[in-house]
């Protein structure tokens, strides 16, 4: 397992942002950026043993802060949406940083996506990666008390990366972070995710409204395109008629209510049969937004030089539930001083050379 330090990237502002790469030369191999903690990268072998990275990334600096702000990013401190960016605690209404549609996305246009995080090695128990650290002051955003938040990302030679996050504050507020990697597991930049295979763990999910917030509680996925219970085809599915895709762009952006457990379980599978890569997710996390680059249309081009269209990626965003401090029925996201927001998730890469999603393989 090998970890270095690669030549920082400049901001255009001049502030330079941190890059590493970590993992198995010929095997999974991961970069990771200071600038919003992310994900730029993931390398990983098809069933000939050719590599390709499969996570979408900014082609340069400049779009870290742009269109790209997002990719690859830690999200919060409230990832997912804030309906109308005002929520009440401890009697307290608290309002935070909204955007253009009034409603708070992913912790504000300032939140943790656009903020520079101090990295460090971390080698243990046969992974390797790193850690980042951040400290948020009481009012950023909007959101109360000061928090000091760690994420860690640690890959090891089986190619399962975790992506592990700690947080502490000295005041009651609310927290729920998560990366938001888009993945295409036929390459970087090569055509869209229609081709992929898709199994959530989930027997319910959250419908929306017309601004995609969540308007009640769960409801079956039985019998809608959101019944991802047995792989399906994401062509098919998406294409469907259905009101609830229609909201969201003609695509998934919807969170799933994953069933009831305890510690690390499996949330989801994304296969491409074409390369046979496969990736399990597993998560401590109760929901999963899956968002299948729905909006995406062209204008921002990866590192491979091709331009991103619709459906180019899909995000398996491992969370809390959207708009959960005005939503008393929803697992809470209120954190206390004294208490420690802890989270983990395994996105663990593998070949399936027998041309056959197996529907058990990766349980545990």
């Amino acid at each position: 397992m090998m970890i270095r330090q690669e030549a920082p990237w400049l901001l255009p502002d001049g502030r330079a942002v941190e890059r590493w790469v970590f993992g198995v030369e010929d095997g999974v191999r991961a970069e990771v950026l200071g600038l919003g903690a992310r994900l730029q990268g993931l390398s990983a072998p098809d069933r000939e043993g050719r590599p390709a990275d499969v996570v979408l990334g900014a082609r340069g600096p400049a779009e870290l802060l742009g269109g790209a702000r997002f990719f690859g990013a830690t999200v919060g401190r409230y990832a997912n949406r804030i309906g109308h960016g005002v929520f009440t605690l401890d009697g307290v209404e608290h309002r935070t940083a909204a955007g253009r549609n009034g409603h708070t996305l992913h912790g504000g246009p300032g939140g943790f996506a656009t903020r520079l995080w101090a990295g460090e090695e971390v080698r243990e128990q046969g992974r390797v990666g790193v850690r980042f650290t951040l400290h948020s002051p009481d009012g950023d955003q909007g959101f109360p008390g000061a928090l000091r938040v760690a994420v860690t990302y640690l890959l090891d030679a089986d190619g399962a990366l975790a992506v592990e996050y700690a947080a502490e504050t000295d005041a009651p507020t609310v927290v729920n972070l998560t990366n938001h990697a888009y993945l295409n597991l036929a390459g970087e930049g090569v055509g869209r995710i229609l081709d992929h295979l898709l199994r959530v763990d989930a027997d319910r999910y959250l419908p929306v409204d017309g601004e995609l917030i969540p308007f009640g509680p769960p409801e079956p996925v039985a019998g809608t395109p959101f019944d991802l219970t047995r792989p399906a085809g994401l062509g098919g599915r998406l294409s469907a008629a259905h009101p609830q895709l229609w909201l969201a762009g003609d695509g998934f952006d919807h969170t799933w209510v994953l069933r009831e457990g305890t510690g690390l379980r499996r949330a989801a599978t994304l296969w491409h049969p074409g390369s046979g890569r496969r990736v399990d997710c597993f998560t401590t996390e109760p929901g999963l937004q899956v968002y299948t680059g729905n909006l995406f249309d062209g204008s921002l081009t990866g590192p491979g030089g091709a331009p991103y269209p619709a459906y180019a990626g899909i995000a398996l965003e491992t969370q809390h539930f959207p708009d959960s401090p005005n939503r008393p029925a929803y697992p809470s996201t209120v954190l206390r001083p004294g208490e420690e927001y802890r989270s983990r998730t395994v996105y663990r890469f593998s070949v399936d050379r027998s041309g056959e999603l197996d529907r058990t393989a990766g349980e545990r």
